[in-house]
């Protein structure tokens, strides 16, 4: 472990982390940007299946929501990942994802990460193709969420990426 993983400390969120995570959604320039009230929601219902990296001084470096899905209780959809500019390139998107899927398993029968990327947006494909090596699972694609189902006018497809079967050292 490197100086600059040793000095970040991942946990859950609180309701505070709510503003970090609306501006390091709206810093990192490639999500959709939500209502701040919806990430002060979000930290506040779904702090169990999200976490939040936190720098020696407590500020939030980066943070990934997610939440299991009602009708598949066993898969994770991992909502959003961003890592503060001055943090990237360090490996915290990973370690925030194993950290959380590791936290999930032990309290969830966990079998399957689900996550949509939108098509171009190598840094997240890459994210997940590299928790599947880890983790001894293969990936399935497909489009989620075609261009026409949008109401607010042309979008790119939500292509949804189906890690699993996870292996028992993921769960």
């Amino acid at each position: 472990m490197t100086a600059a993983q040793a000095d970040l400390h991942i946990d859950r969120p609180s309701v505070a982390d709510g503003a970090a995570f609306w501006r390091l959604a709206k810093e990192s320039g490639t999500l959709d940007l939500n209502s701040s009230y919806s990430y002060l929601l979000w930290c506040r219902d779904f702090a169990d299946t999200s976490a939040v990296a936190r720098a020696d001084d407590g500020t939030a470096a980066g943070f990934v929501t997610g939440y299991l899905r009602p009708d598949r209780p066993g898969t994770l959809l991992v909502w959003q990942v961003a890592v503060d500019p001055a943090h990237r390139g360090r490996g915290i998107a990973a370690r925030l994802l194993d950290a959380l899927t590791d936290r999930v398993a032990a309290e969830h029968t966990l079998t399957c990460v689900e996550t949509t990327i939108t098509p171009g947006n190598t840094a997240s494909e890459r994210l997940f193709t590299s928790y599947a090596a880890r983790h001894g699972a293969r990936v399935e694609r497909e489009v989620l969420f075609g261009t026409g189902l949008f109401p607010d006018g042309p979008h790119d497809p939500e292509v949804l990426y189906r890690i699993g079967p996870l292996s028992r050292s993921a769960r």
